[in-house]
C-alpha cells in the first residue's frame, strides 16, 4: 500500500490520494496506475526524442568490428552500459572520416534516451553558429542553457572547420558549465587534441578547454579506412555483378533469326 501511495504521489494523482480510504482496496487501482505510468513514460520518451534531434542512424549492432585496424571494442561497449552519464564523465571518438564516429554518437544518444536521460545531439558548426547568432547577453545565456541542461550533450564533427576566437569562447563556455555540473559530453573529432589550435587559431582558451574536456574522459581512437567508401565499393560491385548476370541471361535466351528465302517458280 505504501508503494502504491508513493506511485500516486510521483504521478501527482492527488484526487485519488484524497480519497485513499475509499479506493485503496479497489481492484482497478493497480491497473490504472500501470496505464498512467506507461503512457507518461511513452510521452516522455517522445518529447525527449524530439528534443534530442538525433535524426536517422545506423544501428551499432551492424558495425563491422573486424574492419578497423584499431578500436577498443571493450571501451565502446562499456559506454553503452550508460554509467558514464550518471558519473558525468565524457567520451571522445577520434579518427578519420567515415569510420563510424557519428554512428556511435547517435547510438549512445539513443541509448541514453531509452534510459530516461535528456539528450541533445548537434554538430559543432550548428551549435556554434546558433550561439554566435544571439544578439544579446540574455538571449545568449538562454541559448547556452539549451546545451548545458541535458544530461548528455553529443557534439559531432569538431575539427572539420576552423573557427575564430569568438567561437572558441562559446565552446569553452558550454564545456566549462558542463564540467562544473558535472554533465557528460560525447564528442567526435578528426583532429588530435595537439592540433586543436589549428581548429581555433589565436584562441587563448583552447588549452584549458581541452584540459577540462579530458579531465574525466574516455578517449577512443578508430583507425580504419572509410567505412562509407567500403560500403560504396561493395554496392557498386553488387550492381556490376547483377548487370553482368542479366546480360548473360539475355544472351542465353537469344536465338538466331530464322530467315526464309522464297524460291521463284520457273514454270510458265
Amino acid at each position: 500500500m505504501q508503494t502504491i501511495r508513493e506511485r500516486l504521489q510521483a504521478l501527482g494523482l492527488w484526487g485519488v490520494l484524497s480519497h485513499w480510504n475509499e479506493v485503496h482496496n479497489a481492484p482497478w487501482l493497480a491497473q490504472i496506475l500501470q496505464y498512467e505510468e506507461a503512457e507518461r513514460a511513452r510521452r516522455s520518451l517522445e518529447r525527449r526524442l524530439s528534443s534530442a534531434r538525433i535524426g536517422p542512424f545506423k544501428l551499432a549492432t551492424d558495425f563491422d568490428w573486424v574492419w578497423p585496424r584499431k578500436i577498443d571494442r571493450e571501451a565502446v561497449e562499456e559506454l553503452f552500459g550508460g554509467g558514464y552519464v550518471a558519473e558525468g564523465t565524457n567520451a571522445v571518438f577520434y579518427g578519420p572520416n567515415g569510420v563510424g564516429k557519428t554512428m556511435f554518437l547517435k547510438n549512445l544518444a539513443h541509448q541514453a534516451l531509452l534510459r530516461g536521460n535528456t539528450v541533445r545531439f548537434t554538430t559543432a558548426s550548428e551549435m556554434l553558429a546558433d550561439l554566435a547568432a544571439q544578439d544579446s547577453s540574455a538571449s545568449l545565456n538562454r541559448r547556452v542553457a539549451r546545451y548545458v541542461q541535458p544530461s548528455l550533450l553529443c557534439i559531432d564533427e569538431v575539427g572539420y572547420l576552423s573557427y575564430d576566437s569568438r567561437y572558441a569562447d562559446l565552446l569553452f563556455e558550454v564545456v566549462t558549465r558542463r564540467y562544473q555540473a558535472p554533465k557528460s559530453i560525447v564528442l567526435s573529432t578528426n583532429k588530435r587534441f595537439a592540433d586543436w589550435p589549428q581548429v581555433f587559431p589565436n584562441a587563448s582558451c583552447v588549452v584549458t578547454l581541452v584540459d577540462r574536456l579530458l579531465h574525466r574522459c574516455e578517449c577512443i581512437e578508430i583507425d580504419a579506412d572509410s567505412y562509407r567508401l567500403k560500403e560504396a565499393k561493395e554496392r557498386e560491385a553488387a550492381r556490376a555483378k547483377a548487370r553482368a548476370t542479366r546480360r548473360a541471361k539475355n544472351n542465353s535466351r537469344a536465338t538466331p533469326a530464322q530467315v526464309s528465302i522464297p524460291t521463284k517458280d520457273s514454270t510458265p
